[in-house]
């Protein structure tokens, strides 16, 4: 679950920022160009919020599961702290992106040069709400990016000789092993 719903998130925030966006830029009238975009995220909203529910459990799941790990070996607790940190600025930005979501799509009878870029005749409202889509739109999925190379740094620390590492570095005098 915490795998799978991370690899959503990150790859629809991605494909959003290049695709659906890039994609609703082409359109020929200005209007719609605000239009799609908004009803192709709106479209993906459900989705996205199943696969970020089933990444929080999943990771709630991992960390109890992992309870004695994550406490005894220094590199699992300092990584999920990290990941923790992340998740919940992941979170947080998922969320502004959605009331920044919404004011674009509410202004797109105005227009737009593209989803996240606004024209001479985009409301002033819409054309700040597009400018700070277009920072979010790239933050999220470089935070949920770093999760999953921090996921995949978490499954390298479960590995026998890693595990066998740490006990090791817990015995006075054993400074450093292999």
């Amino acid at each position: 679950m915490h795998d799978l719903g991370l690899a959503a998130w990150f790859g629809g925030t991605l494909m959003g920022a290049v695709g659906l966006n890039g994609a609703a830029a082409e359109a020929k009238d200005p209007t719609e160009r605000l239009a799609l975009s908004s009803k192709g995220w709106a479209r993906w909203a459900p989705v996205n919020a199943a696969a970020i529910g089933a990444h929080v459990i999943g990771g709630v799941g991992l960390i109890g599961a992992n309870t004695s790990r994550v406490a005894a070996q220094p590199g699992a607790r300092s990584n999920t702290a990290v990941k923790s940190v992340l998740t919940v600025a992941a979170l947080g930005l998922t969320a502004y992106s959605g009331v920044l979501g919404r004011k674009v799509a509410e202004g797109a009878h105005t227009g737009g040069a593209g989803a996240t870029e606004p024209s001479a005749s985009t409301s002033k409202e819409t054309a700040d709400a597009q400018r700070q889509l277009k920072l979010v739109q790239w933050a999220l999925p470089a935070v949920t990016g770093t999760l999953v190379v921090l996921g995949a740094v978490q499954g390298e620390q479960q590995r026998p000789q890693q595990l066998v590492k740490a006990q090791l570095s817990r015995i006075p005098g054993v400074s450093r092993v292999g």
